[in-house]
């Protein structure tokens, strides 16, 4: 009955904007729930769901994946998440290593890599993911794992999907794992309204309801519907360890290029655990043999939210979750692949 109030609620609200509205969710957990759940069937005409570069997998950077892919062809065991071994790049896919080979072992948390490092030697855990995910990596190389780093800054992302004039964007639906993290206070530089919500379909309902009253009453802040769990200053424990094990760097974003300040490395104090360092010559013996594959996979744009993903033409056709041409199928929070797993419903 809650949710039938709130729906009631968020039809009035957007009957007194006359004008369209596009709210970004930034977390491939709201787009699944979103999908799930259809949200944006019953949703007012004038209010449009777009997906954001909130799946990790799906804007780890090209060149990342060919470097990883590239150590465990030439014999460096890799330890990683599931969804990760099945993104596709220029020497195929960390999957395709493993057929032919290579040491790839699937792990579900952190504890799990750290155990199988004490068995095979030279391991290497690939830390992909945001602040969620980081500190998780952070105890592990305070544990004496050795850790390639793909991990990411969400805010920075933010930044820069709001410079790009392209993007058209009336409200974010702020990531809330992340959020349980850095808190609240760091969106707060970003003049637009924004909502913390957590990943039921009440919460993500209630969230476009507070964003349509920031609207109405002509507002620009940060709102937390997900209290119970995120707090003003996030995580200072989980921060803590990150900043003591991570220093902040440039990083490339799949769709939205460099992004100044949005990548962490790992720091000299624990440079014997940091794969880059150990391996760097090699390293650079992987990128000197890189040759870029051109693809018509257009990932990138949906991550902008500049197209949905049917507007591929790869999109259910030769890239389907069996078969990904491009990142943002391979993962289960990828906008292509929940596009792909919800479309046939309601």
């Amino acid at each position: 009955m809650e949710s039938k109030k709130i729906i009631k609620s968020i039809w009035e609200k957007a009957q007194k904007i006359n004008r369209s509205l596009r709210f970004m969710e930034l977390c491939g957990t709201h787009s699944e729930s979103i999908a799930k759940h259809g949200i944006k069937n019953i949703l007012p005409k004038n209010i449009k769901l777009i997906t954001g570069p909130g799946c990790p997998v799906c804007v780890t950077d090209q060149s990342e994946i060919d470097i990883v892919t590239g150590l465990a062809l030439a014999g460096i065991p890799i330890a990683c998440y599931g969804d990760a071994t099945n993104i596709p790049g220029s020497l195929g896919s960390l999957e395709n290593a493993r057929q032919n080979g290579a040491q790839v072992f699937i792990v579900y948390d952190v504890a799990e890599a750290i155990e199988i490092s004490k068995k095979i030697s030279n391991l290497v855990f690939w830390g992909i993911g945001f602040e969620t995910t980081t500190s998780m990596t952070a105890w592990g190389i305070k544990n004496n794992l050795t850790v390639f780093s793909s991990h990411k800054l969400f805010p920075p992302a933010m930044e820069a999907l709001m410079a790009n004039k392209k993007i058209r964007v009336d409200g974010f639906i702020n990531p809330g794992h992340v959020s349980a993290i850095i808190g609240t206070k760091v969106y707060e530089k970003f003049q637009i309204p924004q909502v913390i919500a957590g990943f039921g379909a009440e919460d993500v309902l209630l969230a476009i309801e507070m964003l349509l009253d920031q609207i109405i009453s002509g507002e620009k802040k940060v709102e937390n519907e997900y209290a119970r769990l995120v707090k003003k200053e996030g995580n200072i424990k989980a921060r803590k360890l990150i900043s003591e094990v991570f220093e902040i760097r440039n990083a490339s974003w799949r769709g939205l290029g460099e992004i100044k300040n949005s990548g962490l490395k790992i720091r000299k104090k624990y440079q014997h655990l940091d794969a880059e360092f150990i391996h760097r010559d090699l390293i650079a013996k992987i990128k000197k043999e890189i040759k870029p594959r051109k693809s018509i996979c257009r990932c990138g744009e949906v991550l902008q939210g500049l197209i949905e993903s049917k507007q591929c033409k790869l999109f259910g056709k030769s890239c389907t979750p069996d078969n990904p041409q491009g990142a943002c199928m391979v993962s289960r929070e990828g906008s292509c692949n929940i596009e792909y797993r919800f479309m046939s419903f309601p």
